[in-house]
């Protein structure tokens, strides 16, 4: 529960909620996942993409499900704790804040590489700030703005998707389906493409600042989530039809080449602004997760108690989301790309693995356990199937969580709570 004098304001309805869950969702992962999606699955991409569909929406299910029953800041945080225990929270918890932290800074690496690609880290810093600044001036300021963010990135994906189809050199026979990855690489590519889906529970991590959650966010949530799947199935067959699984895999900017291969190239240099505002989109609603989830992590003392503190005018946690702006900044100015969506995938698919086993536990009945079943089991097989690289680091990362920890607990009373 939250506490006197650091509840948020509850400021969001239906049409906003799912606006910040499209704008989480329909973003950079899009103009970036497929590529690297198609390497691994191959001819059967269209089937990863599917996969990972069937994995968001239970994922989505369970976590409205859960948002409703536990409408504060936190999301899956929450519910591991007030459902299994207060490990499985914390875990789920500092899993998606170090995650959804390295995602950050992919995002705005990727708005400097196509805005100014010779100082990428001084823009991904600028943007990292600027992102930060609308963040604290309260929810509403971020999803007035994250309104207009998601009308143009659906407006240059629409182009692509009608000139990509509309083209000479659009083929149906490229889009016959195969495996010529295998099964396996199917799964890996499921598991980079649920990259592109995994904002559709941020407006349950945003679940103290909506109004009416009980009906709200069980809403908003599938709203959200069937508009991106729509978008993603459109823009995944345009850029197939003339590129082929093959020319995608090895695109380094797959929908500026899919509209270059079309004949369109005066569309490209719109393709790339339209990837930059994407990126700009999702690093503003991942901020605005990972602030909140800190957020209730500070209130159980995981994390600095001092961060739980809400703005009195603006009722944002502002501390908690200049400290995650500012370790974003960072690690967009050190750090690169590469890596970050497997490494993110991973500890995102392990918080929803947590969040399927707390819906498990809101019903003994057969029929209201069968999605979370399904969303654990594909979380786990699509997190295993990602790159050993990002298999191994992430797993690192919950081991190092799991060790702060028990170490915490070993802590007297007083010491452990700040007193």
């Amino acid at each position: 529960m939250t506490q006197s004098g650091t509840s948020l304001r509850r400021a969001l309805g239906v049409r906003d909620a799912v606006v910040v869950g499209l704008g989480a969702m329909i973003g950079a992962g899009v103009f970036a996942a497929l590529g690297p999606a198609a390497r691994s699955a191959g001819s059967g991409l269209l089937y990863a993409l599917a996969a990972a569909a069937v994995v968001a929406y239970c994922n989505a299910t369970s976590s409205a499900r859960l948002a409703a029953r536990y409408p504060v800041s936190g999301g899956t945080y929450v519910y591991g704790r007030e459902r299994l225990g207060p490990f499985w929270g914390y875990l789920a918890g500092w899993a998606f804040v170090v995650g959804k932290t390295a995602s950050c800074a992919a995002m705005a690496l990727t708005v400097g590489t196509y805005v100014w690609p010779g100082q990428a880290h001084a823009v991904a810093v600028v943007a990292v700030v600027a992102v930060t600044a609308v963040n604290y001036l309260g929810v509403q300021k971020s999803a007035g703005l994250t309104r207009v963010v998601v009308a143009v990135v659906l407006a240059v994906l629409a182009a692509v998707v009608i000139v990509c189809v509309a083209s000479g050199p659009a083929r149906a026979s490229r889009l016959e389906p195969g495996l010529s990855g295998g099964v396996g690489g199917v799964l890996g590519g499921a598991g980079l493409l649920f990259f592109a889906f995994a904002g559709y529970a941020r407006v349950a991590t945003l679940g103290e600042e909506v109004r009416d959650p009980a009906r709200t966010i069980p809403r908003a949530i599938p709203i959200a989530l069937a508009i991106t799947l729509v978008v993603y199935a459109a823009v995944a067959v345009a850029a197939v039809s003339v590129l082929g699984t093959r020319g995608l895999a090895t695109a380094s900017a797959p929908l500026a080449d899919a509209v270059r291969a079309a004949g369109a190239d005066g569309l490209v240099p719109v393709v790339r602004a339209g990837a930059a505002v994407a990126a700009l989109g999702s690093l503003m609603a991942l901020v605005l997760g990972v602030s909140r989830t800190t957020l209730a992590m500070a209130r159980d003392r995981h994390l600095p108690h001092t961060l739980s503190a809400v703005h009195p005018r603006f009722q944002v946690p502002h501390r908690a989301e200049l400290a995650v702006g500012a370790v974003v900044a960072v690690a967009a100015a050190l750090g690169d790309v590469r890596g970050a969506i497997g490494f993110s995938s991973f500890g995102v698919l392990a918080y929803y693995a947590v969040a399927n086993a707390s819906a498990w536990t809101l019903t003994s009945a057969f029929r209201g356990r069968v999605v979370p079943a399904v969303g654990a089991v594909g979380c786990a097989a699509l997190a295993f199937s990602l790159p050993a690289t990002s298999v191994a680091a992430g797993a690192g990362v919950l081991v190092v969580g799991a060790a702060a920890y028990a170490a915490r607990a070993q802590l007297p009373a007083r010491t452990r709570d700040g007193r």
